[in-house]
This record gives C-alpha cells, sequence and structure tokens, in this order.
C-alpha cells in the first residue's frame, strides 16, 4: 500500500503568523547580509514566500533544486543573501509547516490495521523540499513509526506522473507494482500515474480538490480502504 502525503495522509493550515514571526527573527540577520535595511516581514512573504507556493504547483515531472529555485526568488525580489542564511531560513520556515500539519484522524488506525495484515506501507509525495525536511516532519507527526519505507520526488529528480517516482516508492517498501494499492487525492498523480505501470488506485476524496472524477474508482475517507483490499 503506497499513500500520497499531503491532502491525504495530512492537511495543512497556512501558518502566516508563525511565517511572519519567523521572517521578522531573520531581519537583523538579512539586515547584516544585505548591509540596508531588511524589508518587513509582510514583504517577504509576498515577495518571496508567496511566489514560491505558485511556482511548486506549476512544476512539470522534472524536479528542481529547490535551493536554486529558493535563491533566485529571494535576489529576484532583491535580495542576494548567502546560502548558508538562506538554507537557514528555509528551515525555520519548514519548521513551520511542520508545526501546522493534522494528520488525518483515520490515518493511525489504518496504517496499523495495515501494518497488523502483513501489508507494506509507503509513502510517494512530490515535494522538491530537502529530504531531511520533509523526513523530519514525517517523523513529527508520527507517521514514519507505521511506514516501512517513504520516497520523496526530490530524492529522485522526478515528479509525478514520472514512473521512476512510484517505483522509488516500491523499491523503497519491497513491493511489486501488481501487488500494490496507491491511494491519493489527485487524478493524475495518485490514479493515471501509478495505473500506467500496473499498480492499482483510488482517490481518496476527503480532503481532495479535484471535482471531476467520472470512471475514476473514489472511496469517501481512508477509513473505507479495508473494503478493497
Amino acid at each position: 500500500m503506497v499513500f500520497d502525503y499531503g491532502r491525504t495522509l495530512v492537511t495543512f493550515a497556512y501558518p502566516r503568523d508563525d511565517l511572519l514571526r519567523v521572517l521578522d527573527e531573520f531581519r537583523p540577520r538579512i539586515e547584516a547580509a544585505l548591509g540596508v535595511p531588511a524589508p518587513e516581514a509582510d514583504t517577504i512573504l509576498h515577495d518571496v514566500l508567496l511566489p514560491l507556493e505558485e511556482y511548486i504547483n506549476s512544476m512539470g515531472e522534472d524536479e528542481v533544486d529547490y535551493m536554486e529555485v529558493y535563491r533566485e526568488t529571494w535576489e529576484r525580489a532583491g535580495m542576494r543573501l548567502p546560502d548558508d542564511l538562506l538554507h537557514d531560513i528555509l528551515d525555520a520556515e519548514q519548521q513551520c509547516w511542520d508545526r501546522a500539519v493534522t494528520v488525518d484522524p483515520d490515518v493511525p488506525r489504518i496504517l496499523q490495521w495495515l501494518g497488523e495484515h502483513g501489508m507494506k506501507r509507503g509513502v510517494c509525495s512530490n515535494a522538491p523540499f530537502p529530504p531531511a525536511m520533509m523526513r523530519r516532519q514525517v517523523e513529527s507527526n508520527g507517521i514514519a513509526a507505521m511506514l516501512d519505507g517513504m520516497v520523496f520526488s526530490s530524492e529522485v529528480g522526478r515528479r509525478k506522473p514520472a514512473p521512476e517516482v512510484y517505483q522509488a516508492a516500491l523499491d523503497a517498501i519491497g513491493t511489486e507494482a501488481a501487488r500494490t494499492l496507491f491511494a491519493g487525492d489527485r487524478v493524475r498523480e495518485d490514479y493515471e500515474g501509478p495505473m500506467a505501470i500496473g499498480m492499482q488506485a483510488v482517490v481518496v476524496t476527503r480532503h481532495a480538490d479535484e471535482q471531476h472524477l467520472d470512471g475514476v474508482r473514489t472511496i469517501a475517507s481512508l477509513a473505507d480502504l479495508p473494503s478493497l483490499l
């Protein structure tokens, strides 16, 4: 069993206040690096972080070097910062998202049920952020302890629906495509992509944004998974 991560196992509330607090704390270091007064935290949020959110949602199948994109976005906003400072800001930013995560209420029970029935459990997610930061998040919210493996696109260099990402997830948990079900919230990435390499697939609609699901196998929540297995 392989799961998508965001909007399947977890959801997020945009941590605006936490991000603004973190950015404000970094303003003295930003000012020291630039040699001029640093923009206000709200300006940085709108000129750097929000454009990055839009960019992430528009990427193709080739994964990007996120630190490179991160650096370029700060530079377009008029701030050329050293890589060590950029890494520290990104790390603190990602910790805001770590605190903003909510695990779907069905997840602990379903992952435990799968394990008790001898089924391998994995995560396969499009996430361009440094893998160590993503793994920290999955560990901090308790899901990692209930998984046999996890793969993020930043580790593979390709994004769903590229077949290499699904294969990496299958390899991580030691199973074959024909014996594995993929569950996620998106038709292209989490249904059509897995089916194309011989996996079974289902869209979980509880947190899904997509509305056009004609001809797609769906379940209302992860609690319905045992009926498919």
